[in-house]
């Protein structure tokens, strides 16, 4: 199969998903991005510890 027939079929597969909805039900959006958010500050707050001028 070419790269472009796999495009093709792909984009045709997230088409028919989108049509039902596209979200999975167990996946809350807040709950994902209340976990999204809370890992970028823990990484934010250990580059920080570890940039420390001494």
């Amino acid at each position: 199969m070419s790269l472009t027939g796999t495009a093709a079929a792909s984009l045709v597969t997230l088409a028919e998903g989108a049509e039902h909805g596209g979200n999975h039900e167990s996946l809350n959006p807040y709950l994902t991005g209340g976990g999204s958010l809370f890992a970028l500050l823990l990484l934010l707050w250990i580059t920080t510890r570890f940039n420390r001028d001494r």
